[in-house]
């Protein structure tokens, strides 16, 4: 397993890390989600990333009994606020002073530990002051309770904005936690320039597209059982986009490049993330152990530039690759 730097900073994580979304809590039985992290930690992760809202957060609970009894100062364990948590009252939600600190001290409570090593913005709050927001992550780094802070789906002007404002305020943003994938690429035109700019790194979420880069869902056949695309919970709403015909087509001829590289398409899905050298992490999430093995393998794998190449003509149009996506992703009034 390697490990890269997150941001200009001198936290190191697993560039393979351990995501609970969708899963914890709500998907899988709370035996078999600690069988996962099990997996994880042998395979070499070290790096675990949550947020309070999964599962209205049962998440973090799961992971703090699955982690507990490990080397703290050996785990890398990320979480993150915005969205509403328990009866989802006016002030349950959002980047305000108030939310943050009542928060982050829920999160080290059902994770049971004493500090995170990284806090994460899980949207723009366009509801909260920026000032009052960065102000409040300030002081949740000074007393010890995170070590560092990233955010998630900022736009670049966002992320500029946020990186002046922590520099003013003596700490820094080190990591900015969007999707990406060989489907889904739109942070390259303007997040990842930016983000190298500012010394921060990337951690992806849905690599292999919530499972359609796996190459199980075949145009013109019904998904598979237990499948994502089949669990009304949560996880069908999120792959609706990606199970079109014309999409699925293009995903089957990636198999001979995975075939003649000896990977699955899983793992060539996670290492083409990996190639990005702005990317310091894919997330990856599991329902079963073995899936967890699987994605492992990405770790260390170097795609050559004509790999790449035929993935592209391979995907054609089907990719997207609009910047003004990532502003569509966060709620523009308070959500509660």
């Amino acid at each position: 397993m390697r490990y890269r730097h997150l941001g200009r900073s001198g936290l190191k994580v697993t560039e393979i890390t351990y995501g609970n979304w969708l899963t914890h809590g709500s998907q899988v039985e709370a035996d078999v989600a600690a069988a996962c992290v099990r997996a994880a930690l042998d395979g070499g992760i070290t790096s675990f990333d949550t947020a309070d809202t999964y599962a209205n957060t049962k998440a973090e609970e799961v992971l703090g009994v699955a982690l507990a009894g490990e080397r703290r100062e050996s785990l890398e364990i990320f979480t993150k606020v915005y969205f509403p948590t328990g009866p989802q009252g006016a002030n349950d939600t959002g980047l305000s002073r108030k939310h943050i600190m009542e928060s982050i001290n829920g999160s080290l409570r059902r994770l049971q530990t004493d500090y995170v090593d990284l806090y994460q913005a899980h949207r723009y709050d366009y509801a909260t002051p920026l000032e009052e927001t960065m102000q409040a992550f300030a002081d949740v780094v000074r007393t010890g309770k995170a070590l560092y802070i990233g955010v998630s789906e900022w736009t670049a002007p966002q992320l500029r904005e946020g990186a002046a404002l922590a520099k003013e305020l003596g700490f820094q943003l080190i990591s900015s936690q969007p999707q990406y994938s060989m489907l889904w690429r739109v942070i390259e035109e303007e997040v990842v320039p930016t983000s190298r700019e500012l010394g921060i790194s990337q951690i992806v979420w849905s690599p292999i597209a919530q499972g359609v880069l796996t190459g199980k869902y075949q145009p013109g056949q019904a998904p598979p059982e237990g499948s994502r695309a089949t669990d009304t919970s949560g996880g069908q709403q999120m792959i609706r986009s990606w199970m079109r015909d014309e999409v699925l087509e293009r995903v089957q001829q990636l198999r001979p490049i995975a075939d003649e590289l000896g990977l699955s398409m899983a793992q060539l899905a996670v290492a083409w993330v990996l190639q990005n050298d702005n990317v310091a992490a894919a997330l990856v999430g599991a329902s079963r152990p073995e899936q967890v093995a699987d994605n492992i393998k990405a770790s260390g794998v170097d795609l050559e530039p004509e790999v790449l190449a035929r993935i592209d003509a391979a995907l054609g149009d089907v990719v997207e690759r609009d910047p003004s996506k990532t502003y569509d992703v966060s709620p523009k009034e308070r959500l509660s």
